[in-house]
């Protein structure tokens, strides 16, 4: 069983919510990379999802974009974030997600790319600009190398094609959670509730939620609803506000902080206003 479906199963058991950190690998350093993905286990983090950096990141807004930026400006290639990944991957005890650009594993060939994956111990994949009608190749490809092709949802996608895409997932769905790129939001998308709960309905994967959910108060409304809760911009901007200080120690402390929001708690209602000052 895929480590990613063991961990669900495993929350589910107890009705808990999984905590679903992003890093951005390469940022500030590799070196730095390491450190912050041991806190973020240390936090209780059920997953990661680790960002390979790219140029032009359509899915991004300025946060993440700017943290990849000064990785690529340090000189992190995919062969170094690969030969990284390799030498740790017995340190992570959390499943590892890989969110890249279909551009990189084309570049490479879907069979070198999967190789490289399953050696360094992902779990997962995760392509934000992968059609699923053109799909069909690397999910086949990754399904025979134990590694889950992730889909995810937008909020402006048809009803029937949402659940053609989630039936298509692996390991889980991912919905995003509002229009646009990752960033700072104040509030959820009302119709967020719905949208889960649809999904939910027509696949047999847990779904979890992602892009602007900026605040253990937003995550927590998140958490009422969906199966997990993806964190990035906020986790990224911690790192950045305390690069001369201790970005490790800081951004373990807020992923305690969120870890603690997606408890569940049964009296806790979902609401769309949910008010912040974060990011992704």
């Amino acid at each position: 069983m895929n480590r990613i479906d063991a961990t669900f199963r495993t929350l589910g058991q107890t009705g808990a919510r999984a905590f679903i950190p992003f890093l951005p690998l390469g940022f500030p350093t590799l070196e730095t990379s390491g450190m912050l993905l041991d806190a973020l286990e240390r936090a209780g983090s059920d997953l990661v999802e680790l960002g390979v950096p790219f140029s032009d990141s359509l899915a991004d807004g300025p946060v993440i974009q700017s943290a990849y930026h000064t990785a690529l400006a340090a000189g992190v290639t995919v062969s170094r974030l690969f030969d990284f990944l390799e030498a740790r991957q017995r340190r992570s005890d959390a499943p590892l997600v890989l969110m890249c650009c279909y551009n990189l594993i084309h570049r490479m060939g879907i069979d070198r790319f999967l190789a490289l994956c399953a050696r360094a111990g992902l779990d997962g994949v995760l392509v934000p600009d992968l059609p699923i009608e053109e799909s069909g190749p690397l999910r086949s490809a990754a399904r025979g190398a134990a590694l889950a092709l992730v889909n995810l949802v937008a909020p402006n996608t048809p009803v029937g094609r949402a659940r053609r895409i989630a039936r298509a997932s692996a390991g889980f769905v991912y919905y995003v959670s509002r229009r646009g790129t990752t960033g700072v939001r104040e509030s959820l998308d009302p119709g967020l509730e719905a949208a889960v709960r649809d999904l939910k309905t027509h696949s047999r994967l847990p779904v979890v939620v992602g892009f602007g959910i900026s605040t253990p108060d937003q995550a927590a409304a998140v958490a009422a609803v969906a199966d997990g809760v993806v964190v990035g911009s906020a986790i990224v901007r911690s790192i950045q506000a305390h690069l001369d200080a201790d970005p490790v120690a800081s951004t373990e402390a807020l992923a305690r902080r969120f870890k603690e929001a997606v408890r569940p708690d049964p009296a806790r209602p979902f609401t769309h206003s949910s008010r912040g000052r974060g990011d992704r």
